[in-house]
């Protein structure tokens, strides 16, 4: 696991023990990290205090299996610096358009939960490994940036037509909406092209000998497999065959000496 991941989920994990396990007084405390519409202009930290609470063992679950499956490869992606900007701003526009709506609507729902943060992981995910296969509910075989489509639609039509009570939806859209701002933020601050110039490999022998030399033993699991398949896909068709999102992927995996170097 990587370093951001591992302390997002420790926090989460003990700040959900806290809430079933603590007295009134620390229940008390709790309370008011959460985000209520009507009280953001007072309470502000709640933008971001919300994302560590959850309201039950399904709800926090599922977002930290989100966020431990999809978390990883972002942040070894974008490194831990960008990484944790882009969970905390996708969290924060999240719990702001949930506000929003709340206030438009009149109904002031408070809302807790890490699922605008994830939402916002997840959107990078798709952004740069597009054609990955995810299981969407654990049955349903979609490549991401489908799983992304379809999770905005499910959203945005529970959303409106409030379909599924208890669901913050317009925090999971707002999530997606902060994470797509942020990674355009990253492309046009660095320039595309400077961008991907100095983070995907050149098609070169040495490039080719760099890849042999990466120990897949010493890959995380859940990257581990994606590593394999493109090496074999490299003994097979060849390094030109590999696309650039597939050549940026296995970049991070190389040896320290033959890495390029990140963008700054």
């Amino acid at each position: 696991m990587t370093p951001w991941v591992k302390r997002l989920i420790i926090a989460n994990v003990g700040v959900f023990f806290l809430q079933y396990v603590g007295d009134r007084t620390i229940s008390a405390f709790l309370s008011q990290l959460e985000l209520v519409p009507g009280a953001v202009l007072s309470h502000p930290w709640t933008l971001v205090t919300y994302m560590f609470l959850h309201g039950g063992l399904t709800h926090i679950g599922f977002n930290m299996l989100g966020l431990y499956f999809f978390g990883p490869r972002v942040e070894e992606r974008l490194g831990s610096q960008r990484f944790i900007t882009l969970y905390l701003v996708s969290g924060i526009t999240g719990g702001l358009l949930h506000t929003a709506v709340s206030l438009w609507v009149g109904r002031y729902v408070p809302v807790i939960g890490a699922s605008g943060a994830v939402f916002g992981v997840m959107l990078a995910f798709a952004r740069f490994w597009p054609d990955v296969q995810l299981l969407l509910f654990f049955f349903l075989p979609v490549e991401a940036r489908v799983a992304v489509v379809i999770m905005t639609v499910m959203s945005l039509w529970s959303g409106i037509t409030g379909s599924r009570s208890g669901v913050a939806d317009f925090a999971h859209l707002g999530g997606f909406v902060g994470g797509y701002l942020y990674l355009k933020w990253l492309e046009q601050r660095a320039g595309v092209k400077k961008f991907r110039s100095r983070t995907v490999a050149p098609v070169n022998k040495e490039t080719l000998a760099a890849y042999k030399r990466i120990d897949t033993k010493s890959v995380h699991e859940v990257n581990r497999d994606e590593v394999n398949r493109i090496l074999d896909k490299i003994n097979d068709k060849g390094l030109a065959s590999l696309t650039p999102q597939e050549r940026l992927f296995l970049s991070n995996f190389v040896p320290p000496d033959d890495r390029v170097p990140p963008p700054t």
